[in-house]
């Protein structure tokens, strides 16, 4: 009736409801362990005089138990288990009484098969019949037979043996039928054996059908002693340590434990090939159902599972093919990008190098000086572009990486005031910073990448409001837990604005609103993509509400890790840093200079005031002539005659390095910034003074100092090999270089670099500057020779990379070439000049 292997699912059932409908007698199956039943067809709700499924199971609970009379279960249950522990190829059989849904009591016949399936472990096959009436005979002929006479008892009880012997050989044809049905759907195995763990012992219940010599029906055998044989007979080698170890008794009780079934797939070879099967075991009573806990018993079978397990080793390969074509995919997509940037960097490097070297000219006539600083201009646009490129394959690839590292806060704030301040002030922006009083000072995280992530949406608001409009920047403390602190940053301005269809595709890549837009502000589509990105591997959230000419705020939180060593900073540095400091006050308004002068007395300083920059020159010449040092001097950015950077300067070259020098203005941006750094000053604060700030700024000039900064080399008369392939970059570096007083020898190629080097004299060189994509030999290779060499100055020159690949792993070879620095192409003059300054050892 049914196939081979035939399975009992939730497909087959539907087969199963189909034969069930045309059986004369009730047919169901139910659990072996609950008793919950799940099939029952038409006949068995009519014998209990239900006239559909859902008013039988509301009768029975649809539960074994609840179709039994009560008196009778407990006689039911253990006739079954008994003949299932006796013999397994026969079906079990008993009588019991029912209860009808109109009261009456009815007498079943039952007989039933248990097997073990996948889908639903053990279950019972039951088919039933009414036998009331058979009953109610056989009670009506005893007593016919009291009350007949001996002859006719003896006729009559004749008729009711050949009556009877009819009945039976036609309930034998019946139950070969329903024994061919359950043997079918219990077929998907090779082999079943029942197995006493503790006597280590075994029965066979179904033979091996892939085994010749193997156990027959009813055979006893030794558990481990048959398995391990078989093992040893038929496993693989690869697999049989596994296979040994999953059969024995504690590792099979220590696996059922936790799941009714366990199983291990193993490869065979029998009959000249190889195929893949499984072993199963399976509890005869769960551990839960026991007093001790502990499996005694299982059934374990054997079953070929070759079809599917190659199928799924197809798809794995398919799988594992695809993702190495992925990772060939990526990895030739970062080539390309790393190729066209160095490419593209290449002709931007001579673009912007000789734009600036042209605009340093003091004769340049005002028209064409317009038009270098435009060109210059498009140029650092088209250079940010290839930076957002970059980056959004870095994030695309997972090649972008978190660095935690503690940073100040107020000097991320600084910076990023910096940055747009230029587009501020040119745009007349009334920009306003917020920041909640409970922020500290030092925070661990990715400064870098925080900044990046602000820059853009500060950038972005400052970008797309119009002339006279206001930009909002608000920093509030959300919560701190376990050394964590929720902060949330939100940028709000009085721009354009974003319109409602558009709003859910502002974080797509190079999604524009407006390309007309888009061209007039120069926006590229990546830069709230990389934004998004980059606030998603910091787990943290944006979000945008806009309204189209009315403005938009961008909403930013973010968790970043508290620094305990900020947090002395805080307590104790920065509220003494202060403290007995010695302060020179500069500044030609009286009243600025009275009210500053209060406040610095009521921190704890020493303060000297003056009216002017030649007077305060005269002064510190003075202290230090005798020897009275000064820590800090506070010098106000706009004075008649000599103004702030002029005596900055001046004083810079009295005191040196040892005095901390910052510019007061009371101009919200400051032009000529690196004038100002240029000519000694370490920093900037906005008037009126706020020791708060000052305070904080004192410290982090201190802190920096403190953490290992030394002077800066005077880069006047030193000299340089750089080695450069492409005679323009050579040249516009030269020049570069050459304002300074540094004197350049060039090398073509790797090679000619090291073989200059190996001629030069010891500390020859100051420093070298390395192109890395050169003919013959190329930077890195060069550098490393360089750093192997037997000489004193070999590990000790700074060599500095040039590169026009901007990727974080190019720097990281640079830095394992034994390189001390990493300059992306086009080289800015100010990067180079620091990178110099701070390598070059005197």
């Amino acid at each position: 009736m049914f196939g081979k292997h035939f399975q009992i699912n939730d497909t087959s059932l539907s087969l199963i409801d189909e034969i069930g409908r045309h059986m004369p007698g009730g047919f169901f199956i139910y659990k072996s362990q609950t008793g919950e039943l799940i099939y029952a067809n038409r006949s068995t709700w009519e014998i209990y005089g239900c006239k559909t499924l859902e008013e039988f199971r509301e009768y029975t609970g649809f539960n074994f138990k609840g179709m039994i009379h009560p008196d009778d279960y407990v006689h039911v249950s253990g006739v079954i288990f008994r003949q299932i522990e006796e013999s397994s190829e026969s079906l079990d059989h008993v009588e019991y009484r029912i209860v009808k849904k109109d009261g009456t009591v009815r007498w079943v016949d039952d007989f039933g098969h248990y097997t073990e399936t996948d889908a639903y472990g053990g279950l019972y096959y039951v088919f039933i019949s009414d036998i009331t009436e058979k009953k109610e005979m056989e009670q009506r002929r005893i007593e016919e037979q009291i009350e007949a006479s001996r002859v006719a008892a003896k006729q009559q009880e004749l008729e009711e043996r050949l009556l009877l012997q009819e009945k039976l050989l036609a309930q034998e044809h019946l139950r070969a039928q329903e024994k061919q049905l359950i043997t079918a759907l219990a077929s998907d195995y090779w082999s079943v054996y029942y197995i006493e763990l503790d006597t280590d012992s075994g029965i066979c219940y179904q033979a091996h059908t892939d085994i010749d010599d193997g156990y027959q029906v009813g055979d006893r055998f030794p558990y481990l002693e048959t398995f391990i044989s078989y093992c040893n007979r038929y496993v693989c080698p690869q697999y049989r340590d596994e296979f040994l170890k999953f059969i024995q008794p504690d590792s099979i009780r220590e696996g059922l434990k936790e799941q009714r079934v366990i199983s291990f797939r193993y490869l065979v070879s029998r009959h000249g090939k190889e195929f893949y099967e499984m072993v199963r075991f399976a509890g005869v009573r769960h551990p839960e159902d026991r007093d001790d806990h502990v499996v005694h018993a299982v059934g374990g079978c054997f079953t070929n599972v070759d079809a599917e397990t190659r199928k799924s080793l197809e798809q794995n390969q398919i799988l594992s093919d695809a993702l190495v074509a992925a990772q060939e995919a990526s990895k030739a997509k970062t080539s390309f990008l790393s190729n066209m940037s160095h490419e593209i960097r290449t002709p931007m490097n001579a673009i912007i190098g000789l734009g600036n070297i042209a605009l340093s000219d003091p004769a340049l006539a005002p028209k064409t000086r317009e038009q270098l600083e435009k060109i210059g201009t498009s140029a650092h646009h088209l250079l940010d572009l290839i930076n957002d490129i970059l980056d959004m394959s870095r994030i695309e690839s997972g090649r972008m990486v978190l660095r935690n590292e503690e940073f100040s806060f107020p000097t991320l704030l600084q910076s990023l005031e910096n940055a747009v301040a230029s587009t501020i002030k040119e745009k007349e922006l009334d920009y306003h910073v917020e920041v909640d009083p409970e922020i500290a000072t030092y925070y661990i995280g990715d400064n870098t990448k925080l900044r990046q992530i602000l820059l853009n949406v500060i950038a972005n608001a400052a970008k797309f409001t119009p002339k006279g409009g206001r930009v909002d920047f608000r920093v509030k403390r959300l919560a701190s837990f376990q050394g964590k602190t929720t902060l949330r940053f939100t940028v709000s301005d009085t721009g354009i604005g974003i319109s409602e269809e558009f709003l859910p595709h502002v974080f797509d890549a190079f999604a524009q609103e407006d390309s007309t837009v888009a061209n007039k502000y120069g926006s590229s589509g990546l830069g709230m993509a990389i934004t998004k990105n980059l606030v998603t591997m910091m787990n943290g959230n944006i979000s945008v509400a806009s309204e189209k000419g009315k403005g938009t705020t961008f909403t930013i939180s973010l968790t970043l890790v508290e620094s305990v060593q900020g947090e002395n900073h805080d307590q104790e540095n920065v509220t003494t840093s202060l403290a007995h400091a010695r302060v020179i006050l500069i500044d030609d308004d009286p009243i600025a200079l009275e009210d500053a002068k209060r406040a610095l007395d009521g921190a704890g300083a020493s303060v000297d005031i003056c009216n002017s920059g030649p007077e305060a020159i005269d002064a510190i010449r003075l202290r230090v002539a005798r020897r009275d040092a000064v820590d800090l001097v506070l010098v106000d950015w706009r004075m008649p005659g000599l103004d702030g950077v002029g005596t900055t300067e001046k004083i810079r070259k009295i005191v040196g390095e040892g005095t901390a020098i910052i510019i007061l203005t009371a101009d919200r941006y400051v032009d000529n910034i690196i004038e100002a750094v240029e000519a000694g000053a370490d920093g900037f604060l906005q008037k009126p003074l706020s020791v708060e700030k000052l305070a904080h700024e004192y410290h982090d000039i201190l802190f920096r100092r403190k953490a290992g900064q030394k002077s800066k080399a005077d880069l006047n008369g030193r000299h340089i090999l750089l080695a450069e392939d492409m005679d323009i970059n050579a040249e516009i570096i030269t020049m570069i270089l050459q304002q300074k007083g540094i004197t350049v020898d060039r090398a073509e190629n790797g090679r000619i670099a090291l073989e200059k080097f190996q001629a030069s004299e010891i500390g020859g060189y100051d420093a070298v500057l390395m192109d890395m994509r050169m003919p013959e030999m190329d930077g890195l290779e060069a550098s490393r020779h360089i750093r192997e060499l037997d000489r004193l100055d070999a590990k000790s020159t700074p060599i500095i990379a040039l590169t026009a690949n901007a990727f974080d792993e190019d720097v990281e070879r640079s830095l394992q070439s034994g390189l001390d620095a990493h300059l992306s192409k086009p080289v800015e003059p100010a990067a180079l000049f620091e990178a110099l300054e701070n390598l070059i050892r005197d």
